[in-house]
C-alpha cells in the first residue's frame, strides 16, 4: 500500500485529494495536510468584499467531506519537506511520511517586496484570501461613510491579474448600485505593458474590450507602474517606458486601495534543497514531477513557469483554475501509472480560462495553450458571463462538499467547447 500525501487544500489540493482517490480506490491511503481546516473559494473573494456574499457561503469545513471518501486530514502546517527522507515536518514537531508527496500549497504574497503594502502591516489591501476580503469590507463599510479615491491594481511581479480587473469593475458597480460612485475617483495601476496583457501577451481583443470598459466606468489607468512603496493615502510608482526606462513619477492618492502582490514559494516549499527555483517555485517536468525528487508532484500556483514574455515591468504567468485541475489530472494518473508499473505519460493541457465578474456583466478569455502560439485565443464580454460564474461557484463548492472529482459541467461542457484536461490520456 501506498502512502500519498498531499500538501495544500485549495483550488488544487483538494480536487486532487478526490480524484486520487477516485482513481487508485481504497487499497492506498491518501491524506490531506492544511493549516486550516477549511476550503475557501478565492474566486468569490472579490464578491465577499462587497458584501455580495457571506464567508459562510464560499467557505467548505473539509474534514468530514474528506472522511466520507476515505481520506485522511491533517490540519496543521507543515514546518519543513524532508525530501530524501520522504517526509514531512508538522508545526508541533510530529513526522508525517508519505510515499508520494502532491505539492498544492499555492503561494506566498510577497507583500514585502514593495514597502508599505499589505493588509496586515502595510496600507494595501488584496482579495487572495478570504480573512483579507473581510478586512477590506470592514474598512469599505466604513468608507462608505465618507468616500474618497480608491486604487486597485497589481504589483509588479503579480502574475493573476484578472482579478484586478474584475475587483476594479465589482467596486465600481457597488458604488453605482448606493449611488456614490460620483464620490469616488478610481485609479487602476498595473505592472502590464497595457491594459489587457494579463500576464499573456493578450488574449484576443482584451486591450481594446478591458481599456473600453475601463473608460465606461470612469477609471483611469497607468500601465508599465513599477510601484515602489506605498505611504498612508498615497501610492508611489514610476512609469517605465517600453525600454524599461523611468517615463514618470506618480503619487496616487486613495482612501483604499487593493494592490495583489507578487508570489513566491511557501517557506517550507521554498526551503527544500534543488526543489524549486530562486522565487521558491517548484520546478517541474512535463509530467507535474519534482525534476529532482522522482516521487513529488506539484501543480497550481506553487510550479514554476517562465512569463510568456519579456516586459519592462516583471509579470509573470498565471495559473488559472482550469489549468491547475488539469494539472491535477495529470498527477493522479501519473501516480496511479506508477503504481501498476507503467510509466508516466499524462501531460496536463494547460489551457487558460477565466469568468470576470463585472457586477451584472462579465469579460470571459480562452487561450488554448497559455502559452503562445495558440489553438483558441479569444475574449468576450456579455451578462452570460456573469451568469456562468455564479453557476461555476455553486458547482465548484458542491463538488468540494460531494467529493466528485469532475462533474458534468466540466466532463461535457468544456469538452464541447474542445477544452479537455489532458493531452496524453483519455479523462475519465
Amino acid at each position: 500500500m501506498a502512502h500519498i500525501v498531499i500538501m495544500g487544500a485549495g483550488l488544487g489540493g483538494m480536487p486532487a485529494a478526490y480524484e486520487i482517490r477516485a482513481i487508485l480506490g481504497r487499497e492506498h491511503r491518501v491524506t490531506v495536510v492544511n493549516a486550516v481546516d477549511y476550503f475557501q473559494f478565492v474566486p468569490s473573494n472579490p464578491w465577499l468584499a462587497v458584501g455580495w456574499r457571506e464567508r459562510e457561503e464560499i467557505v467548505v469545513p473539509i474534514a468530514e467531506p474528506l472522511r466520507k471518501k476515505g481520506i485522511d486530514f491533517v490540519g496543521r502546517p507543515v514546518t519543513a519537506i524532508d525530501a530524501p527522507g520522504n517526509k514531512l515536518m508538522l508545526d508541533g514537531g510530529d513526522e508525517l511520511a508519505y510515499d508520494y508527496l502532491v505539492i498544492t500549497t499555492g503561494a506566498k504574497l510577497a507583500f514585502d517586496d514593495v514597502a508599505g503594502s499589505g493588509p496586515i502591516t502595510g496600507h494595501t489591501h488584496s482579495v487572495c484570501t478570504v480573512d483579507h476580503a473581510e478586512k477590506w469590507r470592514a474598512e469599505y463599510e466604513q468608507f462608505l461613510k465618507n468616500p474618497g479615491p480608491i486604487v486597485i491594481g497589481a504589483m509588479p511581479g503579480a502574475s493573476c491579474f484578472g482579478p484586478a480587473y474584475e475587483f476594479a469593475f465589482i467596486v465600481s458597480s457597488d458604488l453605482r448600485r448606493r449611488k456614490i460612485r460620483h464620490k469616488v475617483p478610481m485609479t487602476f495601476v498595473t505592472s502590464e505593458p497595457y491594459i489587457g496583457h494579463l500576464g499573456l501577451a493578450g488574449v484576443g481583443d482584451s486591450k481594446s474590450v478591458l481599456e473600453s470598459e475601463l473608460r465606461d466606468r470612469d477609471i483611469k489607468w497607468i500601465t508599465n507602474a513599477k510601484t515602489t512603496r506605498v505611504e498612508a493615502g498615497k501610492l508611489h510608482a514610476t512609469e517605465l517606458n517600453d525600454k524599461g526606462e523611468p517615463h514618470r513619477e506618480h503619487e496616487v492618492p486613495f482612501k483604499l486601495a487593493m494592490m495583489l502582490p507578487a508570489f513566491k514559494g511557501v517557506d517550507a516549499v521554498a526551503a527544500t534543497p534543488e526543489l524549486c527555483n530562486p522565487r521558491g517555485f517548484v520546478l517541474i517536468d512535463e509530467h507535474q514531477r519534482s525534476k529532482k525528487y522522482a516521487n513529488i508532484f506539484a501543480a497550481g500556483v506553487c510550479v514554476a513557469i517562465p512569463p510568456v514574455e519579456a516586459t519592462p515591468v516583471p509579470t509573470g504567468a498565471p495559473k488559472t483554475g482550469y489549468m491547475i485541475e488539469s494539472m491535477v489530472s495529470a498527477i493522479a494518473h501519473n501516480i496511479a501509472a506508477e503504481l501498476a508499473g507503467q510509466p508516466a505519460t499524462a501531460k496536463g493541457t494547460w489551457n487558460a480560462i477565466c469568468l470576470a465578474d463585472m457586477g451584472d456583466t462579465g469579460a470571459a478569455f480562452v487561450a488554448l495553450p497559455q502559452i503562445p502560439p495558440r489553438n483558441v485565443n479569444w475574449f468576450k464580454k456579455g451578462k452570460w458571463v456573469h451568469l456562468a460564474k455564479v453557476a461555476f461557484e455553486k458547482y465548484f463548492i458542491r463538488k468540494m462538499k460531494t467529493g466528485n472529482s469532475e462533474p458534468v459541467y466540466e466532463k461535457y461542457v468544456l469538452k464541447a467547447l474542445g477544452i479537455v484536461r489532458l493531452e496524453r490520456h483519455d479523462a475519465p
